[in-house]
């Protein structure tokens, strides 16, 4: 399997283990029109790629993925061609996350917000930096939480913390993620490496096969409480991001302003 093609995700090998890294320098990694279709579709080619059995899953730099970018957010505003198309997408990208049986771990250098917080949840283990946070601030800019945010945080830390976080937006450091939950571990920044390194060459040197499997196993109810979720929750943000408090939030964040929100 050869990723040259990707614009916005690299890929190295070291041996069985595949480590691919969300690259969009300059800006925290943030997901724009480009990265969002490669992550919708980077999962189907792994899950081919019989080269690879573990997946090390990173960003570049000193941050995870920020999120979904803001000037890709507003140029959608009003457009339901394009965020249809960007719905049909991140169904792609949590079920590719979901079907594939390779086991993936989340390295975070540093923050992930959002839809980066999303992506990081549905992975299977998951090591932060101790200086990293976590959330998901979609109602921030007038966005229902509808990209998997809603499936899988109360999977995780149960309703009541989920619907107080999904609601407010509020961010979580990482000791606080991994001590709910959230998260498995919550490393110091120099130790990020050798932790998430020896649990991908422990995994890689294990029964592959039933390692898998269970994994398989382990995600077919998570399946089903995604199907009875996704459909719903993106067409809420689909409704969302047509109301005036997205428009007024994306465009005061983009003026290093706080938004005054309207309701409507």
């Amino acid at each position: 399997m050869n990723y040259d093609d990707y614009e916005a995700i690299s890929a190295e090998r070291n041996g069985r283990i595949l480590t691919l890294t969300m690259s969009r320098p300059g800006t925290m990694n943030a997901v724009d029109a480009i990265l969002h279709e490669e992550l919708s579709r980077i999962f189907y080619d792994v899950d081919a790629d019989h080269d690879a059995d573990v997946v090390i899953l990173t960003g570049e730099g000193n941050a995870f993925c920020a999120g979904g970018d803001l000037k890709w957010l507003n140029d959608m505003h009003g457009d339901p061609a394009a965020f249809a198309r960007t719905v049909w997408e991140g169904k792609r990208l949590v079920n590719g996350l979901l079907d594939l049986e390779k086991p993936i771990i989340a390295r975070l250098p540093g923050h992930a917000i959002g839809l980066g917080c999303t992506i990081a949840l549905y992975c299977d283990i998951i090591y932060a930096a101790e200086g990293a946070k976590l959330g998901d601030p979609h109602v921030s800019v007038g966005l229902v939480a509808g990209d998997g945010g809603a499936v899988i945080w109360p999977q995780l830390i149960g309703y009541a913390r989920a619907k107080e976080y999904l609601m407010t937006g509020d961010l979580l450091t990482a000791g606080q993620a991994a001590e709910i939950g959230l998260i498995n571990h919550a490393v110091p920044a120099g130790d990020l490496d050798g932790a998430v390194n020896a649990m991908a060459e422990r995994l890689a040197g294990g029964a592959i096969n039933a390692i898998k499997w269970t994994k398989a196993s382990v995600n077919a109810g998570l399946k089903q409480a995604a199907n009875a979720v996704l459909d719903t929750a993106f067409n809420f943000e689909a409704m969302s991001q047509m109301t005036q408090d997205h428009k007024i939030a994306t465009d005061a964040f983009l003026k290093k302003e706080t938004p005054k929100f309207s309701g409507k």
